[in-house]
């Protein structure tokens, strides 16, 4: 067989290596959630209220839903405090994985769908781990929240131009942040301010990566969040 003959032979014998084909995947999320009614939601049955979904960090990640009563606003429901909107936490079932954010949205839209949620009132925050997941969401359903606000969480910078521009956002970081560098938000924070981004930043001098703490204790960030409405 010649040179020629044998590259033909060779090339032929390749593409019949290569096949085409597809595959439906299911892949499937058990989710254990608290779910936080205001005091007066049963007082008006024709009233809708706001959502807020909290994502937590990775140390609450696991199969013991209590965990999750220990930062945000599940800690602060837990001692009292009353909001004037539902409050959906998941937890992560996941020590060491990622949120699953798609799973996060179909129990989003299924406790949406069964209470009386005004759905252009739905708020998104997160802390570490969760803040991620809650930048990740922004990006990934930019038509979904009414407002965001991340404390200590990593970033998508390349896609910052994928959120919503009509979403107003609140990024908290302590500066002496070892686990998650306070240049992680001041870099989104740039990036976004820069496309004329609604965009507040509190840093914190002095404090590390439980920056949490302070911001979630910050009774101006919920006077903030109801007042926000998701622009149709």
């Amino acid at each position: 067989m010649s040179v020629l003959g044998i590259l033909l032979f060779q090339s032929c014998s390749a593409q019949t290596n290569l096949i085409q084909d597809e595959v439906e995947t299911v892949s499937i999320e058990k989710l254990s959630y608290y779910l936080y009614y205001p005091e007066d939601y049963e007082d008006d049955v024709d009233e809708k209220f706001g959502l807020l979904l909290f994502l937590h960090g990775g140390g609450d990640a696991g199969d013991s839903l209590s965990r999750i009563k220990s930062s945000g606003p599940p800690k602060l429901i837990a001692q009292g405090k009353q909001f004037p909107f539902l409050i959906l936490a998941p937890q992560n079932p996941h020590e060491k994985k990622w949120w699953n954010t798609r799973a996060v949205v179909q129990l989003l839209d299924t406790v949406v769908a069964n209470n009386r949620v005004d759905k252009n009132r739905i708020y998104l925050t997160g802390l570490s781990r969760g803040g991620g997941a809650a930048w990740e969401m922004a990006v990934q359903y930019p038509d979904k929240f009414a407002a965001m606000a991340v404390v200590c969480g990593m970033t998508p910078v390349p896609y910052a131009a994928w959120i919503n521009k009509e979403m107003p956002i609140w990024v908290f970081h302590g500066e002496e942040d070892a686990s998650i560098p306070i240049s992680e938000s001041e870099e989104m924070v740039t990036r976004l301010l820069g496309m004329g981004y609604d965009v507040k930043f509190t840093r914190y001098p002095g404090v590390g990566h439980n920056s949490w703490v302070r911001a979630y204790n910050t009774e101006e960030l919920y006077e903030w969040l109801t007042e926000q409405e998701r622009k149709k």
